[in-house]
């Protein structure tokens, strides 16, 4: 697995590696309560999909995982709607699936079909949640606000720009 820094003279930039799995969550619309649900299912399908992937060393395993669990996945879901009294339905699509353009940190992420677990939550209409799953950056993401990525290469070009 590599991970890919782009450099330049002011920072570091965590990407998307080549061969990674998204996730995205949609909201039905941009009202405060479905933001909220769209806010908690996020969070607990996290919960659930990093316990299920956190032995996992490849991309073919983590297909393999996530494939034989979308169940679980789902149940999960589906769990986390019902004690929020959620009634609009929701879609889990996992394969490729359409992202829109994404500007994050600097990094602009461009729209297109990636492999991905795609959460919609009822007619998905509102903003929507996304990250990587595999590798797990979402978790880099959530738990250190103020993370600032180093590399070893950035510090020697420094050095000698």
């Amino acid at each position: 697995m590599s991970i890919m820094l782009l450099y330049n003279n002011q920072e570091d930039y965590l990407l998307i590696p080549n061969e990674a799995i998204r996730v995205r969550v949609i909201a039905n619309s941009n009202l405060e309560n479905d933001i909220k649900v769209k806010e908690q299912v996020k969070d607990e399908l996290n919960d659930k999909v990093y316990r299920i992937l956190n032995k996992v060393n490849t991309i073919n395993d983590a297909r393999k995982v996530i494939s034989n669990n979308i169940e679980e996945i789902n149940k999960t879901v589906d769990k986390s709607l019902k004690r929020l009294n959620y009634d609009k339905g929701f879609n889990i699509n996992y394969g490729l699936n359409y992202f829109p353009e994404k500007e994050f940190a600097g990094v602009k992420y461009d729209k297109g079909y990636y492999e991905s677990l795609v959460v919609t939550l009822g007619d998905g209409n509102g903003s929507n949640y996304w990250c990587v799953l595999y590798p797990p950056l979402c978790l880099i993401e959530e738990n250190n606000d103020n993370i600032q990525y180093k590399s070893y290469i950035s510090e020697i070009l420094n050095k000698y720009l």
